[in-house]
């Protein structure tokens, strides 16, 4: 097997370098109730077959080789990795469509291959989705979400969601739409103008406490909580964008369904039936601007300076790539909207009751000490614990001002034990 470059955690930090040539690996395509595909691969431990899988994924990224899998084959259970139906495309995803692929993935386990018991593992942005996927699946159908945000299926009603026993919520964020309005830049006065700016918001301004890196800046208190709440105020507008986005094409669907419609001359026509396809792409400007990335007396930690997303956040805000920049309004508000996704722990954990594992970063730059001790209080679980791994960045990578050896294996220790304890390998 091709041995990993000796800085493949730099490079490649959500995978392992290398894995056991024995272990077995099964590629897997998954169906949805829908019918659309995703895809997975099950690792096994050589020569057994374990009760307990671990089954991580994330709404967006590849999992496929996910740094804890060959610590959890070791240690005796299979891990089964799904890239979901939005592999690598956030611009168009529906959380509501990734519960049913999910659904897929647990029926797989389950079903065709027998496990006894399943474990969600939900790092990063997977742990706001299998909250998500577990609290709908254990309401009654006729009371999960009907439709996504923005309207129109998947009704969650009318598929089936097989639960899992147990919940790892590993560096998870509090939702995908939280977590990036607490980055979003208030001082954008523009959507259409990524430089119109509002200087009296504006965080990479001197004026405002603002200091170029690696010097720290300070930001004012009360400044912070107008800043605060100009973030919401812009995730506010965004959405009312969206919004009406989606009633033109909901009034287009109308007017090309309505009797008659056959008879009305063909620009008219034409002019409805594009309209429906609801042909609105959004650009969301400026969303790495979380005065935390440079104020380190915000949220203490062990963290640096910066963000998991670039070492210069006031830089980066101004980049092509980000968070959330290219969106369909159903997209944003299903996944990106802090005011309106459901797809957030606030809303899902307290109805998550299987034994839960908390785990924090004490070094990482964008979920901070504070959110897991928050996501730990809302768990709804009789049967949970909170734990943090010191030395440790958001990819559990040595990192932070009390950076150690390879925190991998302090952390995937505690992982197997705990699901040990539980769950038989």
């Amino acid at each position: 097997m091709p041995q990993a470059p000796a800085d493949y955690q730099t490079r490649y930090p959500i995978d392992f370098g290398d894995i056991d040539a024995a272990v077995q690996q099964t590629v897997v395509q998954l169906y949805g109730a829908d019918g659309v595909k995703s895809r997975g691969i099950l690792y096994m431990p050589p020569n057994r077959t374990p009760r307990t899988a671990v089954f991580m994924a994330h709404p967006r990224g590849d999992f496929f080789q996910h740094y804890s899998i060959p610590y959890w084959v070791e240690a005796g259970f299979a891990a089964f990795a799904q890239n979901t139906r939005y592999l690598n495309n956030d611009s168009m995803m529906l959380h509501e469509n990734l519960l049913i692929d999910l659904a897929a993935g647990t029926r797989f386990l389950r079903e065709e291959r027998g496990f006894d018991h399943i474990v969600m593992l939900g790092n990063s942005g997977g742990g706001s989705l299998f909250a998500y996927y577990d609290a709908e699946a254990r309401k009654p159908k006729g009371s999960r979400a009907a439709a996504p945000p923005g309207g129109g299926p998947p009704d969650l009603n009318n598929f089936e969601l097989p639960p899992a026993g147990g919940f790892i919520v590993l560096a998870a964020h509090p939702g995908q739409g939280k977590v990036l309005m607490g980055s979003l830049d208030p001082a954008v006065v523009d959507e259409h103008d990524p430089l119109a700016s509002d200087p009296a918001l504006e965080m990479y301004d001197e004026r405002n406490g603002f200091k170029s890196p690696p010097a720290e800046s300070r930001y004012d208190r009360e400044w912070l909580r107008q800043y605060r709440a100009s973030q919401r105020a812009r995730v506010a507008r965004i959405d009312a964008i969206a919004g009406r986005h989606i009633e033109e094409a909901r009034n287009g669907r109308a007017a090309s369904r309505a009797d008659g419609f056959a008879a009305q001359p063909a620009e008219y026509r034409n002019f409805m039936q594009r309209r429906m396809m609801a042909p609105r792409i959004m650009l969301v400007y400026r969303t790495l601007a979380n005065p935390n990335y440079h104020d380190l007396t915000l949220e203490p930690s062990e963290r640096v300076l910066g963000s998991i997303f670039a070492a210069r956040p006031d830089l980066f805000n101004y980049h092509a790539f980000g968070l959330g920049h290219v969106v369909t309004p159903d997209a944003w508000l299903s996944t990106w909207s802090g005011l309106s996704s459901y797809a957030n722990l606030e809303r899902n954990l307290p109805q998550v009751t299987v034994p839960t594992l908390v785990v924090g970063a004490n070094a990482d730059q964008d979920i901070f000490l504070s959110d897991v001790r928050t996501e730990f209080e809302l768990s709804g679980a009789s049967d949970k614990r909170l734990e943090f791994i010191e030395g440790a960045d958001h990819f559990m990578r040595a990192g932070g001002t009390k950076a150690q050896a390879d925190p991998r294996p302090r952390l995937m220790n505690l992982l197997t034990e705990w699901t040990r304890e539980r769950f038989p390998a």
